[in-house]
């Protein structure tokens, strides 16, 4: 499977911010449930996300 980019900037600001307020909240609470915060930040950082490339949805617009 190629990872081609198919994540745009909004989806990827927003899934940056969510992934940055849970591993926060993880930590103010001592909660290891906020290390689920780093695969969305993973997938920002890729531009890359496995659950998109399964059914075919980019958020991509032209040129990005």
């Amino acid at each position: 499977m190629k990872m081609t980019k198919n994540i745009g900037s909004v989806d990827r600001l927003i899934r940056f911010a969510v992934g940055l307020a849970l591993v926060v909240w993880g930590l103010l609470s001592a909660n290891w449930l906020g290390a689920i915060g780093l695969i969305p930040i993973a997938t920002a950082a890729m531009n890359w996300c496995p659950a998109y490339s399964v059914f075919g949805i980019s958020t991509c617009k032209a040129g990005e």
